[in-house]
């Protein structure tokens, strides 16, 4: 099973960026797709970005579309997200998600991964 491990989160001002870090271990996910995910204080687990296991395509939720761009370095097991634009209610906590098979057509369902991370805390002050 692969394990994953997020990085990168911090307290920003609204209008900064922000990278995210997923680092796999384990291994390799680069046959995997790949989800960001987010959850905010009482609210549920919503799908941010997935990108395919080749990296060649990607879907994007409607809130951070034209903001967030996902990535993927397969060669160092690597997948990231940029954040630009943020916003205060950007402020979440965000995972990096994988699954053993193929989810590629439910990738915006949390229930369609068995790996996560442990999340990382992005914090936006407006």
């Amino acid at each position: 099973q692969v394990q994953l491990q997020e990085s990168g989160g911090g307290l920003v001002q609204a209008g900064d960026s922000l990278r995210l870090s997923c680092a796999a271990s384990g291994r390799s996910f680069s046959g995997k797709s790949i989800g960001w995910f987010r959850q905010a204080p009482g609210k549920e687990r919503e799908f941010v970005a997935g990108i395919r296991r080749s990296g060649g395509y990607a879907h994007y939720s409607n809130s951070v579309k034209d903001r967030f761009t996902v990535s993927r370095d397969n060669a160092k097991n690597m997948v990231f997200l940029q954040m630009t634009s943020l916003k205060a209610e950007d402020t979440a906590v965000y995972y990096c998600a994988t699954a053993g098979r193929e989810i590629w057509g439910s990738e915006t369902r949390a229930d369609a991964y068995d790996s996560w991370g442990q999340g990382t805390q992005v914090t936006v002050s407006s």
